[in-house]
């Protein structure tokens, strides 16, 4: 028996069985019985009697050929499941604001619709804003982080229409060579930063979250006052925004 600190008994046998699977999702394919025993901490005898077990209900297997485990049938039947189940918003939806109470700053969180970005969610700061964007409101493609992140990780034929809509009249300013290094920086950096894009006096910073199996990504932003965006609180913001959106893509079954 083992206890979880609460006291509350669980099975200590239960928990050493998956920390043979957690080495295996940590290993991103197929892996030798050492490398398992590497991965989990355990002797290699030992790993290779709960690999046996594992293997007999299907959520282990092992190449022939190979010698080398991997994950079973019946763990990607459950797996496959698991993501059915996952509703993708609601799981960004808790990250984001996790993410709000760490930095303090608003979240938001979008997912891209026939007209663009629609913002889906707001966790409100203690910074206070000289607007809010409404849950339901339509972003620019060009001029909003959240646009710009979508911009850069949507297929094109999903983004035209409304790109095109965006550029008539400012084709000076947004010429094809532009819109392209602007996809590029955002998929090098894996984020935007635009100032004043929407509001006024506002910084916001955006990422994508992924999920497994779905093509159209999440974008996570965080709003903050330019008054006290200096290039180090900015910077700090920034990376718990990269953490946040790795945890949540992770949660939703995406391997970067």
């Amino acid at each position: 028996m083992a206890s979880d600190g609460l006291g509350r008994q669980g099975i200590q046998s239960v928990e050493t069985a998956m920390r043979v699977l957690l080495a295996l999702e940590d290993g991103g394919g197929a892996l030798s019985l050492s490398a398992i025993a590497q991965a989990s901490g355990m002797q290699p005898s030992k790993v290779h009697r709960y690999l046996v077990s594992l293997g007999r209900i299907g959520l282990t297997s092992q190449d022939p050929a190979s010698g080398l485990y991997d994950f079973g049938a019946a763990m990607r039947r459950m797996g496959a499941e698991a993501l059915r189940r996952t509703n993708e918003v609601a799981v960004a939806g808790g990250h984001a604001t996790r993410l709000r109470d760490r930095t303090g700053h608003s979240v938001n969180l979008a997912v891209w619709g026939d007209r663009g970005p629609i913002v889906v969610s707001w966790a409100y700061g203690t910074r206070p804003l000289p607007l809010t964007v409404r849950v339901g409101a339509t972003l620019p493609l060009l001029t909003s982080s959240v646009g710009q992140v979508f911009l850069a990780h949507l297929p094109e034929s999903l983004t035209d229409e409304v790109l095109r809509g965006e550029r008539r009249g400012k084709e000076a300013d947004w010429t094809d060579e532009r819109l392209a290094a602007t996809r590029a920086q955002v998929r090098e950096q894996g984020h935007v930063v635009t100032h004043s894009g929407v509001i006024p006096g506002i910084i916001s910073v955006a990422a994508p979250v992924f999920a497994a199996g779905d093509p159209l990504p999440l974008a996570l932003s965080v709003v903050l006052p330019e008054s006290v965006g200096t290039p180090d609180h900015l910077a700090e913001v920034t990376g718990e925004l990269h953490t946040t959106v790795a945890e949540a893509s992770r949660e939703l079954g995406h391997l970067a």
